[in-house]
């Protein structure tokens, strides 16, 4: 293997075998001392898989990486599970389309094409139609009018989670505190911290001693401990 460490085809694949059955999503070496990841395409070429092995492999490493990583997606080209480690960049390179096709194949994060135009990029590719729908909901949305907080204005009516970049949308009704129905965290709609935070200073029911958030221009990646 890539790490310098021999393995036969049986028990290479009994072996990563083991870590999809653990909910694992990535292929690591389990020699005692070296934990060095093996990609994908090294240990489908390695452990000769069967097309069955490979169907098992590609959907379970999908599964198991959408659990436990919030910010992974499957490659339009080969629908293999890819996590992004520059959440900066939406130009994404995936290793088993590289390997396959022989040159480097990127696709875009928020269209899930195949990239096109320079990179790296935050905002979009240039394929025709790549936008970011929720930055636009972001910027386009009425300002909210709080029926139990008073003074408070300008506050979008709609907010992306602090924690993990879920939309929501305050209904107006109750107190400035909501809690994500993704990661489950509390936070203020108005100043965007979290509850814990915001109450130091203020309470449920009166403006934010650091007044009202601004629109959030990026979506926050839910980054889990």
């Amino acid at each position: 293997m890539s790490c310098g460490h021999a393995v036969t085809p049986m028990s290479l694949t009994k072996w990563c075998r083991r870590l999809l059955d653990e909910g694992k999503s990535r292929f690591t070496c389990g020699q005692s001392g070296c934990d060095v990841e093996w990609p994908y395409s090294e240990v489908r070429k390695m452990a000769l898989l069967t097309s069955e092995e490979m169907e098992y492999f590609e959907e379970t490493s999908a599964s198991n990486a959408i659990k436990h990583h919030f910010d992974a997606k499957l490659c339009p080209g080969c629908s293999t599970s890819v996590v992004r480690k520059e959440t900066s960049n939406l130009s994404v390179r995936c290793a088993v389309c590289t390997a396959d096709k022989g040159r480097a194949y990127e696709f875009c994060w928020q269209c899930l094409r195949e990239w096109k135009g320079p990179a790296p990029r935050s905002d979009r590719c240039e394929n025709d139609g790549c936008c970011n729908e929720p930055l636009k909901t972001l910027k386009n949305c009425l300002d909210i009018i709080f029926q139990s907080v008073r003074g408070v204005t300008g506050c979008p009516s709609i907010r992306a989670c602090p924690t993990c970049g879920s939309l929501l949308e305050h209904d107006r009704i109750k107190c400035k505190n909501v809690v994500c129905t993704q990661c489950r965290k509390e936070f203020c709609f108005v100043c965007l911290k979290l509850s814990v935070e915001c109450l130091k200073t203020s309470s449920y029911y009166i403006p934010c001693s650091s007044g009202v958030a601004p629109r959030q221009t990026s979506i926050p990646v839910w980054k889990k401990e």
